[in-house]
């Protein structure tokens, strides 16, 4: 099993804009607490991450340990079950796209400015016109419940409470009603088949449950090459065996504190948002109903663009062309992904993929996702041009690990390194990092014209 830590597969909504008027949710206003009196939204360096109370309760023990996002990963396979584990951590085939999407970030090095006045740092970034207190997000998982008790409302809140914007999978096991009920910053993301039918009712459901922002997920049309489940015994549903039993029966802090409790809270898990039929998690005849994905193109694009009167993103964009295609077609934003290397196989990392796609996006807004595992790797993203970036499995770990008080610490150890590594790099705020801070570390690695 590889170590890395890939981006999951996708869960990936923010409303679009929040009254002036409205009070900031309780974490945001921590993530805020040092913000100067006469400079809006600016603050100085944040103090350290500590085990310490908190509104909710005492830290976990267990978190004095996680220094970093890579720490939760090696506590999470211990606490979870073979299956979930790889299914969570795993590429395609070699895993070639899951190594590259991290090794990528080597290729750049940083060239700081000095003697810069730096101690007012401004994190805040605005998306689709509203603002949130930092560059980064969660990206779409599908077994973020899996991972832990209630994943994905666990990230909603979390996101809600820290200001910034979640993604809910479309392979969630969560109805996305439930999740926007606790979660203003999240925004939905979709497998949409090549049925006309079907993306008008997902639309309406979408729509109708309060959400503004719909991810269409480009990448998927069809299943990916999943060695790893099958040696790790993960299929989708699960199928009744002894073996699964036994990993169950191993693992007693997830059997009693996730599986255990998900039961007797709402019974068994089911695929919520995804086809037209409602699959449970665990069956010994069940298939997933994963649509005409492959059937799936530019004119149902522009199909959901006539119908959805919110903002509309596509994921999974590597290639510039697609990009400004989907400018073309009216699409207000794309993420750079590759589905944490959990699609094609050899795919370009998207960190590579930025520049060109960046050039040809015009005025749409360019994201990222796949890899991002410390406040550097942020860093570098932006500045080679994008807005935002989403990070995925090192949050679903997390809360594996320790529920939601330990989705806070993951956020607020990525948000300390941003503002650490923003100071060092002689950036007063976000916004003025850009490609003349950063260098390719070898001749041919791509960089903005």
């Amino acid at each position: 099993m590889s170590s890395l830590q890939p981006e999951l597969p996708h869960a990936e909504s923010a409303p679009g804009t929040r009254s002036d008027a409205a009070a900031p949710p309780p974490a945001a206003r921590i993530l805020r607490a040092e913000a100067s009196e006469s400079g809006r939204g600016t603050a100085p360096a944040p103090a350290p991450v500590s085990a310490t109370p908190s509104a909710s309760g005492p830290v976990p023990r267990v978190l004095r340990r996680m220094l970093c996002l890579d720490d939760f990963q090696p506590e999470a396979r211990r606490r979870l079950p073979r299956p979930i584990y790889g299914y969570a951590a795993g590429g395609s085939e070699t895993n070639a796209s899951l190594r590259g999407n991290r090794t990528a970030f080597d290729d750049y090095v940083f060239v700081p400015r000095v003697m810069v006045d730096v101690s007012r740092r401004d994190l805040r970034r605005s998306l689709f016109g509203r603002e949130y207190a930092v560059p980064f997000g969660f990206a779409p998982m599908g077994g973020t419940s899996l991972g832990g008790f209630d994943g994905d409302r666990v990230l909603a809140r979390v996101a809600a409470e820290s200001d910034l914007p979640m993604i809910l999978s479309g392979a969630s096991f969560t109805r996305l009603e439930d999740v926007r009920a606790v979660g203003p910053t999240a925004w939905f993301q979709g497998y949409i088949s090549g049925d006309e039918d079907e993306i008008r009712a997902l639309v309406d459901r979408v729509g109708h449950a309060g959400y503004d922002t719909l991810v269409v997920t480009a990448d998927v049309p069809v299943a990916a090459n999943r060695e790893n489940n099958v040696r790790n015994g993960y299929s989708q549903p699960l199928r009744p065996s002894l073996s699964l039993a036994w990993q169950g029966i191993t693992h007693p802090r997830w059997l009693i504190g996730t599986a255990l409790r998900t039961l007797l809270a709402s019974g068994m898990p089911h695929t919520e948002n995804m086809g037209r039929t409602r699959v449970p998690l665990v069956s010994s005849t069940g298939m997933r109903d994963r649509g005409r994905r492959d059937r799936f193109d530019w004119g149902h694009l522009a199909l959901l663009r006539s119908i959805w009167p919110g903002k509309l993103v596509v994921k999974g964009i590597l290639n510039g062309q697609d990009a400004r295609l989907a400018r073309e077609h009216g699409v207000d934003g794309v993420i750079v992904s590759n589905h944490g290397g959990r699609q094609l196989d050899g795919a370009a990392a998207p960190l590579h993929a930025l520049p060109d796609v960046v050039a040809q996006a015009g005025g749409m807004t360019v994201m990222m996702d796949s890899g991002i595992r410390r406040g550097t790797d942020v860093l570098k993203a932006i500045a080679l041009g994008a807005h935002f970036v989403f990070v995925g499995r090192p949050f679903l770990f997390a809360n594996a690990v320790a529920g939601e008080a330990g989705v806070r610490h993951a956020v607020r150890l990525l948000r300390d390194e941003v503002d650490r590594d923003l100071a060092l790099l002689g950036a007063p705020s976000i916004d003025q990092v850009g490609p003349s801070l950063l260098r390719a570390r070898t001749p041919g690695v791509p960089m903005p014209a």
